[in-house]
């Protein structure tokens, strides 16, 4: 039992269902909001009606004289709450209630508590304020906007990748391109709702929420109410759809807490799906600029990308999709820039592909008409142009499946049917367009813990404090810990979301699967050579002398290559145990050696794919046939094929399911998503699912995943790049670039409604 990386025959883990999938489909799945407590209290928040200016009073006295309304905690009303910290786990520095400023749209300004639902419903709604408004600046071009460049004002680094000189380089290229592309303003909208439940014994705080990053709000929650981080537990067992939006806490938590302990009762505060879109975070609108030079025969030599994020006042978040987009091909040269402009909204956050979505959207549409310029196949220009060395650093890639993705998805697609004169292609009344574009996400990964315990019996736990985001971490969890026990799969029990488990990353990036299991393999491996060193050093066993890299576990047995062999149980008698029991630190290249203390202390480290000695992406490539009728001008998109190269496969059955769910997002976010907001009032106007257009069975038709083979033994030990920011990176630009094949139209802005087809 070597310590080597996973075997090629184990590259494609089996489709096994998700260990938890019946407890979610009958209701026995608990969620944060779901766990009971006694004498329950019940919290309902109130917010701003403007998004800029000054609350001069609030009146809370209609309020407070509602049946059973047990408390209202509003300004001055907090004392010995810090201010959140923007940072690794608070999604803003605002203290919505040290300060009677209104920053933004829909801003807490108050809790109110009763012992029913119902009653804190109604006082909430008694509550009313008297305003001195301010005119805001709603978005990327309104008046009294800021711009400032990302570079040397954020937390994160944002370092504006560059090679050589982008300026001569573009005036010598024969051919030119040179075009500006937006997205827009979205919200997660996950199904469960976003909520806080806190209690307290004693002086002990449990908080159950529902969390992508638990010991990260542990940190936070602690900080805020000036208390010891071993005094408080967070609780996350399920989570009901996040995207990024519960990665970083809001500052509702702290005051959930507060009124806890004032009441000394637990209290839960369950946000309405309106002030989600207000009390959280969201993907901020972007602006690109994409100058592109090349060879007449479609080598790039020249390549910019300058982009705009819109942020808040308080607080510059960027994504910086730059580092990305600036190493996807191979550049002769590049220039990149990215800049913040500070509007009267509350502050982005992470949301599915961050930087990658809006960025690679940029580039891949850009690429569709440089392709269109060239005369050259869209194919065939990403062809051209693909490298295995980037061209910034000029680091090596790991791995490099990028145009394997594109061979096996175009001939999936049928692509070679495709006539590429635009607007040729048609079924009675229904226009055909067939576009393809490129998926990338980097290999992020993190420092991360665990603990396995395997019994006399054949019974495995696995202990972390991930979280179980509805990807199916749990699942490929106990997959790892099977295969490297030797256990069936439904002998493991994994335990997650709670921070009285071993410390695990943040759950985003799709690091989880890579860093988690990598963990779970380091603990799996320490016990197998615990077993094994038993084994071989047992006088007169079957296994006595053997090398205990030679030795492999299967079926409750040790088992030599020679075929001999000896029952765990023995070996177990042999240690005088009836448990063999390990912590594992898994610590990636890149991290600090500090990386783990750092991740008790509630700060992940995540290394980026682009940033490690040799660069580490995930690669797909996406192909869309839109349908487009020349009447109404409606759109309909028929068939989304997309074949992905990301290292190892855990579960062949959790990765499909997450790349179709991407690809049907990626259709979502060009066709439909947009969170519309009032330039003159920077409010929201379609906060709620009936508005806020999602697509529908009726809208899916036929999709495609496939998974190509990828071995990669550098990435990390479980040599798992990560998939579930993958698939819908690609899919609007290879809709737009469809849509520009069916009509001849060109589409720079998203969403494409069918409005902007009218000619």
């Amino acid at each position: 039992m070597s310590a080597s990386a996973p075997e090629p025959k184990r590259n494609q883990g089996q489709p096994v269902p998700r260990i938890d999938a019946r407890l979610k489909v009958t209701g026995e799945a608990r969620y944060a909001a779901d766990i009971p407590l006694n004498n329950l209290a019940y919290g309902v928040l109130v917010t701003s009606d403007i998004a800029r200016g000054r609350v001069n009073e609030i009146r809370l006295d209609e309020a407070r004289a509602v049946p059973d309304v047990l408390e209202i905690i509003s300004y001055g009303d907090i004392d010995g709450i810090q201010r959140p910290q923007f940072a690794n786990a608070s999604c803003t520095s605002l203290g919505p209630l040290h300060e009677t400023t209104i920053r933004h749209d829909g801003q807490i300004m108050a809790l109110v508590i009763a012992n029913t639902f119902e009653a804190a419903q109604e006082a909430a709604s008694k509550v009313t304020a008297d305003y001195q408004p301010e005119q805001p600046s709603a978005s990327l071009g309104s008046a009294g906007t800021e711009t400032i460049p990302a570079k040397g004002n954020t937390e994160r680094v944002q370092d504006d990748p560059a090679v050589r000189d982008f300026a001569a380089a573009f005036e010598a290229a024969p051919v030119k391109l040179d075009a500006a592309y937006t997205t827009p303003t979205q919200h997660h909208n996950p199904i469960e709702l976003f909520s806080t439940t806190a209690l307290w014994t004693g002086d002990q705080l449990t908080v159950y929420e529902p969390s992508q990053n638990v010991y990260g709000f542990r940190a936070e929650i602690a900080r805020q109410l000036q208390m010891d981080p071993a005094k408080v537990r967070v609780v996350s067992p399920y989570i009901g759809g996040a995207f990024g939006s519960k990665g970083p806490m809001t500052p509702r938590t702290a005051i959930v807490a507060l009124a806890a302990r004032r009441l000394n009762r637990p209290v839960r505060c369950v946000v309405t799906r309106m002030q989600g879109f207000t009390t959280a975070t969201y993907r901020a609108p972007t602006r690109h600029r994409i100058r592109m030079g090349t060879t007449p025969d479609g080598r790039i030599t020249a390549f910019s990308h300058e982009g705009w994020e819109l942020t808040s006042r308080v607080d510059n978040y960027v994504v910086g999709g730059t580092s990305t987009t600036t190493r996807l091909y191979g550049y002769g040269s590049v220039y990149s820039r990215v800049n913040l402009v500070k509007a009267d909204r509350q502050t982005p956050g992470y949301m599915r592909s961050p930087p990658e979505f809006p960025y690679v959207f940029a580039l891949e549409t850009a690429m569709d008409e440089l392709a269109e310029r060239l005369g050259m196949d869209p194919v065939e220009l990403r062809r051209v142009n693909d490298t295995m060395t980037e061209p910034i650093g000029g680091k090596p890639y790991t791995s490099r499946s990028l145009m394997q993705c594109f061979d096996q998805a175009a001939e999936a697609f049928n692509w070679a049917a495709r006539n590429p004169k635009p607007g040729s292609m048609r079924d009675g009344e229904w226009l055909i367009g067939l576009g393809c574009a490129t998926a990338a996400y980097p290999t992020n990964v993190g420092a991360a813990t665990a603990r396995v315990r395997l019994t006399a019996n054949g019974k495995v736990l696995v202990q972390s404090a991930s979280h179980e985001i509805g990807t199916g971490i749990r699942t490929v969890a106990a997959q790892m810990a099977a295969e490297q026990l030797g256990v069936p799969v439904d002998a493991v029990e994994v335990m997650m979301g709670d921070t009285d488990l071993p410390p695990a990353p943040v759950s985003g990036g799709s690091n989880s699967t890579a860093s988690v299991c990598s963990a779970v393999l380091t603990a799996c491996r320490q016990i197998r050579a615990r077993l094994s060193q038993a084994s071989v050093g047992s006088h007169g066993g079957p296994l006595a002398g053997k090398d205990p890299g030679d030795l492999d576990i299967r079926d409750g047995m040790i088992v030599a290559n020679d075929g001999a062999s000896q029952k765990l149980q023995e070996i177990f008698r042999a240690l005088g145990a009836g448990v063999v029991e390990e912590y594992a630190e898994f610590i990636p290249e890149g991290a600090p050696q500090d990386a783990v203390q750092k991740l008790y202390a509630g700060a992940s480290t995540l290394i980026n794919g682009s940033r490690r000695s040799k660069v580490q992406y995930a690669l797909g490539a996406e192909f869309v046939e839109v349908r487009i009728n020349v009447r109404t001008r409606e759109i309909r998109v028929p068939r989304l094929v997309g074949a992905f190269a990301a290292g190892r496969i855990m579960n062949t059955r959790t990765a499909r399911s997450q790349l179709l769910g991407g690809l049907i997002w990626g259709m979502s976010s060009a066709l439909l998503e947009e969170t519309g907001v009032d330039e003159r009032t920077a409010r929201y106007v379609n906060r709620d699912l009936a508005e806020y257009y999602v697509p529908v069975n009726a809208d899916i038709q036929e999709v495609e995943v496939i998974l190509v083979p990828e071995v990669d033994h550098e990435v990390n030990p479980a040599g798992v790049k990560g998939l579930g920011e993958l698939g819908n990176v690609g899919t609007a630009a290879a809709i737009v670039n469809a849509i520009y094949h069916a009509t001849g139209k060109r589409i720079r802005d998203l969403p494409v409604r069918l409005e902007n087809l009218i000619v």
